[in-house]
């Protein structure tokens, strides 16, 4: 493997070096604090945070590196060369005729038939709902009081959302609330940031009393904070990796806060597009409801700032401020769309509280 490889191998180790330990440092028996899906805790005599943990939610692997059972110890890949995308004999991702070398790669849509149905639920009572759909596809609920009630079912499993908003609306607390209301109910979450801390995270929780603490110390939680430069620079092999460690996590909800930093990394529109596509893609493939996190448009509350990703995803939530006719500003949602499912269309008041974000789906904001 070249240098150049390691180096790009290594993004998950690297988001970690420039944090600090984990809280609960008096316990005796401390248990290992997961700060990124590669990390390591510095404790651990190989470097690897699951060293001895017969129990690991990663992997059983000699080593006990959490990815791999690779020869050479690499996360990626068995390949002869160490290439984490392929084993091809020249170590491309792609085959000969630029498909992805399991036929499909990055473009494959693997729920193009969980999308040929729609959502369950019936219509209450006239025009402020769609249409009734019939699904038997699994549905979710987000966990926000008012809201979920606003979405006739739930949301359609493994459903990648986006929540769009400018400053102040909630939108970290809205992810936050939607991981913890999947952890409450015995669901494992990943919680990717690329603007705070892993520390910041956990106090944001630890302040609504949501103990991401414990869900982390039980394996049930991951909070991964990443440089968004690094990212981009890694993007290649997060974007090629991550569904299969999101797998081997067992995650069944992620959030990533925020993708517009991501999309700040490219200044080529076309560029940016063709990298938030594949990267959304990979979400879809690792079979995880998944929420994003989004600046709204400076000109347009009901665009995100670059108007890509409201176009691919599933779900698009609307964070505003709203002036009533009293003068008075309101916080207020929308739910611009859900593919297969019922959902109001009426825009109603919300608050941010120390419980979360409760919406008030009974009232209007006029």
């Amino acid at each position: 493997m070249s240098e150049d490889d390691t180096s790009d191998d290594d993004w998950f180790e690297s988001a970690l070096d420039d944090e600090s330990a984990s809280s609960d440092e008096s316990d005796d028996a401390e248990p290992t604090t997961v700060d990124s899906l590669g990390g390591v805790d510095d404790e651990t005599e190989s470097g690897s945070p699951f060293e001895g943990d017969t129990d690991s939610p990663f992997s059983d692997s000699e080593d006990g590196s959490p990815f791999s059972d690779s020869e050479d110890g690499s996360p990626f890949s068995d390949s002869e060369d160490g290439s984490p995308f392929s084993d091809s004999e020249d170590g491309s991702p792609f085959d000969d005729e630029g498909n992805g070398s399991d036929g499909g790669g990055l473009f494959e849509d693997d729920f193009a038939t969980a999308f040929e149905a729609a959502g369950s639920g019936a219509s209450s009572g006239g025009g402020d709902f769609e249409e009734e759909f019939d699904s038997d596809i699994p549905r979710v609920d987000i966990g926000i009081e008012g809201l979920d009630q606003m979405i006739q079912g739930g949301i359609p499993e493994r459903h990648l959302m986006v929540t769009v908003g400018s400053a102040g609306t909630g939108k970290t607390t809205f992810g936050l609330q939607f991981l913890h209301h999947g952890l409450q109910n015995g669901e494992n979450a990943v919680f990717l940031t690329l603007e705070q801390s892993h520390e910041a995270i956990m106090d944001t929780a630890s302040d609504r009393d949501w103990n991401f603490e414990e869900y982390e110390r039980n394996g049930q939680l991951a909070v991964v904070d990443l440089d968004p430069v690094e990212m981009a620079n890694s993007l290649d092999n997060i974007r090629g990796e991550l569904p299969s460690l999101i797998e081997d996590f067992g995650a069944d909800r992620l959030v990533l806060d925020s993708v517009s930093l991501l999309e700040m990394m490219y200044d080529d529109q076309a560029r940016r597009r063709t990298e938030v596509f594949d990267f959304t893609r990979s979400l879809k493939r690792a079979g995880v409801t998944t929420m994003l996190v989004s600046e709204a448009s400076e000109d347009n509350p009901y665009a995100s700032r670059h108007g890509i990703i409201e176009y691919l995803t599933d779900a698009v939530f609307i964070l505003q401020y709203v002036r009533t006719e009293t003068s008075e500003t309101r916080l207020a949602v929308e739910i611009l769309k859900i593919r297969n499912a019922n959902h109001s269309r009426e825009t109603k008041p919300y608050e941010i509280t120390n419980d979360g974000i409760s919406v008030y789906q009974q009232a209007n904001i006029f």
